[in-house]
């Protein structure tokens, strides 16, 4: 049975991604789906957060669970062989990524699905951000809250207002991480899985990132935009079997 690591996007869970995960079991795949330190069932951050040390803990929990790679029974000098598929979404991309650089011989193969690992300043966005902040001196309007966290969300794109303490600090960090200069670094095996729609990771990204990860593969899902689980579920689980399998 092959082994895959899901790690899911910011503001996800793993119960977000509970479709998916059955439906990859039914082909026969093992599925590890972890909720993310400060998502889902996971007690919040204590701390500030930069994506490597999601990836630290990405480690250790590949060692609790057994998917550290391991050499052939009493040869040591053997090599070790890589043990997981690894696919992250968005957030989870930035992770999976910084993984397979920090720990190359833990992954089968790299799987990137509308990776959060390009950070240009846009600024359009810098504008939408002005806005938004403009508009908290007026806490005093009605529905105050969820308007200012809608006008983040689809307008600047950015789920700033979800978050507090420890978990905003590290929001903040993490969206100021680019990865552009690390890409040729990649030694892994590396699929790209982007929705040609996707206005959240911008679909242009793809091909500069395609170009930069030596040998990486480009597949394209016509028609969907940011969250391909949600979008087209079927066509998503065929295009990460025909990755896998």
């Amino acid at each position: 049975m092959k082994d895959i690591l899901i790690l899911h996007g910011w503001g996800s869970s793993a119960k977000n991604w509970g479709k998916i995960k059955e439906m990859l079991e039914i082909e026969g795949l093992k599925v590890f789906l972890p909720d993310l330190p400060g998502f889902g069932q996971s007690p919040p951050l204590e701390e500030t957060w930069a994506v490597e040390d999601y990836a630290n803990w990405v480690k250790k929990y590949c060692k609790e669970n057994n998917l550290s790679p391991k050499g052939e029974a009493g040869e040591e000098a053997k090599p070790q062989r890589p043990q997981f598929f690894l696919m992250g979404h968005s957030f989870g991309g930035s992770i999976a990524l910084k993984y397979s650089l920090m720990f190359p011989g833990d992954v089968k193969k790299l799987l990137l699905v509308a990776p959060a690992i390009i950070r240009v300043n846009d600024w359009k966005k810098e504008f939408m951000a002005k806005m938004a902040k403009a508009f908290n001196k007026f806490p005093f309007l009605p529905f105050h809250s969820e308007i200012r966290r809608a006008f983040y969300r689809f307008f600047v794109k950015s789920d700033y207002p979800g978050t507090k303490g420890p978990m905003r600090e590290t929001y903040l960090k993490v969206v100021k991480q680019d990865f552009s200069n690390q890409l040729s670094s990649v030694s892994v095996p590396t699929v790209l899985i982007w929705g040609d729609k996707d206005n959240v990771t911008p679909f242009k990204f793809a091909h500069f990132v395609k170009a930069k990860i030596p040998g990486a593969e480009l597949k394209v899902l016509e028609g969907i935009g940011h969250i391909p689980r949600e979008e087209a579920p079927e066509l998503f689980v065929r295009t990460i079997l025909e990755s896998v399998l």
